[in-house]
């Protein structure tokens, strides 16, 4: 089949190079304009517009797809393929492929509907999550689904490790399907079950309550790492928590204290205290968090607020 093939950040890329060493020709891949990346704010490519160009595959660079509504109409196309564009997809180019779209989402839907799939189901605790490949409609992730996969999420995986994962065995689920509907043999399923929505992370989703119970703060940590980024507040700075543990063997301390002891350093929560790992006081690069602590204040233990 002639496919064209939407997506912009890393969890497309798997995608992108999958279909393109397929029996099926990928005539265009669409993705978002260079934007400003780094401290230096150097204009990049997507991830997706590096490895197209990688394979020698047209790329088409836009917003919104309806900027290259013109250049795209005119192409024959059996079916459109989206992995994280960024952007909707509206008539008349909803219906413009011969088959329509099908879209790769991050998710067991319809749970966690929306842009941040997997930072969600981490935070709010759920005990897996997967992929999810379905037909593309003007409802927000509502359209019936082809084919699904599942996996654990685990005590310890964050969304950046968990988002990695899915985004590579989702490529072979995005094949599967193009396959089943070359074929002929795709049966399509109405979802079921109760509707969540994952909207995008803001940064003040990323603040991390030490008031609440141990397992709802590293919960948390791993949804955001790492973007948006964990953080707290101490003495009007800000410290980003790159990696922590919980100590379920280590005495309670209110919430938010900071303790140093036995080259440990542990903040308490609501239950059990987190053991930082890896910190980023403002200003400064990534250090262990036994680093940072040697140079707190000897006489009195920080809290976190």
């Amino acid at each position: 089949m002639r496919l064209v093939v939407a997506g912009s950040p890393e969890a497309a890329v798997p995608s992108v190079t999958t279909l393109a060493a397929s029996e099926h020709e990928v005539v265009r891949v669409i993705t978002r304009p260079p934007t400003p990346q780094g401290r230096r704010r150097v204009l990049s490519p997507t991830p997706v517009a590096v490895e197209a160009q990688r394979l020698g595959l047209p790329v088409l660079e836009a917003r919104r797809l309806g900027e290259i509504e013109s250049e795209l109409l005119p192409l024959a196309v059996d079916l459109g393929v989206i992995v994280a564009y960024g952007a909707l997809v509206r008539p008349p180019l909803l219906t413009w492929p011969r088959l329509g779209w099908i879209n790769l989402h991050f998710s067991l839907l319809p749970r966690w509907r929306g842009a941040a799939p997997v930072q969600h189901a981490i935070i709010a605790g759920d005990a897996e999550t997967g992929a999810t490949v379905f037909q593309l409609t003007e409802g927000l992730d509502e359209g019936e689904w082809f084919a699904r996969l599942t996996t654990p999420i685990g005590a310890q995986r964050t969304a950046g490790s968990l988002l990695d994962e899915l985004s590579r065995s989702g490529a072979d689920l995005v094949l599967e399907v193009v396959d089943a509907l070359a074929a002929g043999t795709a049966v399509a399923r109405a979802q079921e079950g109760e509707v969540t929505l994952a909207p995008k992370l803001e940064r003040d989703d990323a603040e991390l309550h030490w008031a609440e119970p141990a397992e709802a703060v590293h919960a948390r940590l791993r949804g955001v790492t790492p973007e948006p980024g964990a953080f707290t507040r101490w003495a009007e700075q800000i410290i980003k928590i790159h990696e922590a543990a919980i100590a379920r063997d280590a005495a309670p301390l209110p919430p938010g204290r900071v303790r140093r002891t036995g080259g440990r350093v542990l903040v308490g929560t609501a239950t059990h205290p987190l053991e930082l790992l890896r910190v980023q006081p403002a200003g400064k690069q990534s250090m262990p968090a036994a680093d940072w602590a040697r140079g707190l204040p000897a006489d009195r233990e920080p809290v976190f607020t």
